[in-house]
């Protein structure tokens, strides 16, 4: 797809990886429209020349919602990019006993359900040419202690890639999906700068955090490369999560 003729709804587009694919694609000549639960959102939107939908990925009426507020902004769809998500930590068994089940389904419905819901539903407004990407983690396939609900959620979202491409297949549509490493984000920077140099320390080269135009970078070439369909690709410095 010729990336100035990519008109894009963005998932989590006003935070994050979300914010930083969102004005990539809109510097490259593309229409973008952001999908943030925060109202606030609409500020960086209007900062970097995108359109604003405030957004509940998690339920359909409110997704409905947006896409046709999306599509009458932009004259179409053709490409949706889902980076909404929150990350939890809690083990199987801690120190307080087991693992909560309302914190389990919620990391779930958000990471796992958002992610199929938005999928699903701008599929059915999506022409011949069209793509959509998803975003998994390396912790889909080396999760750490702490990341079953978290593990668990982006495992499904890599598993979708294939079978959600063979579904679109007739469509024209195609499906892909990220799975990055550790990435410079404001969710990892509240944590200090101690804790992300010891994170770093594991990527194997280059031995740094990710930057989010570099998961930008990305998905604008999967946007662009019409034969990638269908798979995962991590984007991880080699790293392997120990």
């Amino acid at each position: 797809m010729d990336i100035t003729q990519s008109k894009a709804i963005i998932t989590g587009g006003a935070s994050g990886l979300g914010a930083a694919t969102a004005k990539a694609l809109i510097d490259a000549g593309a229409l973008v429209t952001i999908f943030d639960l925060n109202p606030q959102g609409a500020a960086y939107a209007d900062q970097i020349g995108a359109f604003f939908a405030q957004v509940d990925v998690t339920d359909e009426d409110s997704v409905t919602k947006g896409l046709d507020n999306a599509v009458d902004a932009m004259g179409g769809l053709n490409t949706a990019i889902n980076c909404a998500g929150i990350a939890t930590a809690e083990k199987t068994l801690g120190r307080d006993g087991p693992h909560t089940q309302a914190s389990f389904n919620r990391t779930i419905n958000i990471n796992l359900n958002g992610t199929f819901n938005v999928a699903r539903l701008a599929a059915a407004r999506m022409k011949d040419g069209s793509v959509i990407i998803n975003t998994a983690s390396v912790a889909a396939f080396d999760g750490q202690k702490g990341q079953t609900a978290y593990a668990a959620s982006k495992a499904g979202i890599a598993g979708l890639s294939l079978p959600m491409a063979r579904d679109l297949a007739r469509n024209g549509i195609r499906v892909m999906a990220i799975a990055p490493g550790i990435f410079r984000t404001p969710m990892l920077e509240s944590l200090g700068q101690e804790v992300m140099d010891g994170l770093a320390k594991d990527v194997i080269h280059p031995a740094r955090l990710g930057d989010p135009s570099e998961f930008a970078a990305l998905a604008r070439f999967i946007v662009e490369c019409d034969y990638l369909n269908g798979t995962t690709i991590r984007l991880d410095g080699a790293l392997r999560m120990p």
